[in-house]
């Protein structure tokens, strides 16, 4: 069931007298209930506008977002909750003392004891806001921004600045949100999060949307072949131009030789009967990240 439609979303922002630039182009999209659903991008590519416009902090300056086929109001808006990428923390509160505090905005609240149990808060309750881990203070966040027991979940870049270990533990708790059976819009710089994560994903570019579906779909669409990587310095410079390999920079000294291949036995084959060292060699599908390569020109992270 889809739970929220978006329908040729136009956003321009004034930047000189008589003059405005698009930052959402006539972008179109639905989100079905109880996905995760990925808006990815890169800084410029009009994705945090267009999540503003579905938070309903901005207005669009053409389109519509629909929810259950009615624009947002009240009711609507009481049901969607938030975890904004930058939050201030009252200082000198405990984290019980917080979502005491935030539960009192409410009229309907998740029972405290299910939220604690859900954001992994239990350890740290009594802990002031101050002294918490960035871990624990986005796990935080996501209390407050499930505590109104919300049907739509607004991640904006979650994970950010968390080391690996903390955002594997936080893609635990979204899959127990997601399990929960709410709705989650996702904004993430981390393609692997959004392989995880995402049962669908939107890529968008230069205000436009680009590509959507999910990620087996996506891959398989734009990818038939399997990838190999061999040391530069291993695979003769007349192979490599016979070939049209690619070369990678892995950093200042070191390159590989990419090779795409359609069948891996077959291009092994090759190789060794061109007594080409095999010391190094690393095989590899392809994932999200070379499919923002390939339909952006750029990494995710650039």
């Amino acid at each position: 069931m889809t739970i929220i439609t978006v329908n040729n979303l136009v956003k321009h922002y004034p930047v000189k007298k008589n003059e405005t630039v698009k930052a959402v182009d006539g972008v179109s999209f639905t989100i079905k209930a109880g996905h995760c659903f990925g808006l990815l991008g890169p800084n410029g590519a009009g994705k945090t506008t267009t999540i503003e416009i579905l938070e309903g902090i901005i207005a669009a300056s053409s389109g519509e977002v629909l929810y259950h086929g009615e624009p947002l109001n009240k009711v609507i808006a009481s049901k969607i909750g938030i975890q904004f990428q930058h939050t201030a923390l009252q200082d000198f509160l405990t984290v019980q003392e917080t979502l005491d505090l935030f539960s009192s905005f409410y009229d309907h609240t998740i029972t405290q004891q299910k939220l604690v149990e859900l954001c992994d808060l239990q350890d740290f309750l009594g802990r002031n806001n101050r002294l918490l881990s960035g871990g624990q203070k986005q796990r935080l966040l996501l209390a407050l921004a499930l505590i109104n027991d919300p049907d739509i979940v607004f991640l904006d870049e979650p994970t950010t600045g968390l080391d690996p270990q903390a955002r594997r533990n936080f893609w635990q708790l979204i899959k127990n949100i997601k399990a929960q059976h709410k709705t989650i819009i996702l904004t993430t710089h981390y393609m692997d999060e959004a392989e995880q994560l995402c049962d669908e994903i939107a890529v968008m570019d230069k205000g436009k949307l680009i590509e959507q579906g999910s990620p087996p779909q996506l891959l398989k669409k734009h990818f038939d072949e399997i990838f190999i990587y061999l040391p530069k310095a291993q695979v003769p410079a007349s192979l490599i131009s016979e070939n049209n390999w690619q070369i990678i920079d892995l950093n200042s000294s070191e390159q590989q030789v990419e090779i795409k291949s359609k069948n891996v036995e077959q291009t092994l084959a090759y190789l060794m009967a061109e007594q080409v060292l095999l010391a190094g060699l690393h095989v590899k599908s392809a994932n999200l990240d070379d499919l923002f390569l390939k339909l952006t020109g750029h990494s995710l992270r650039d």
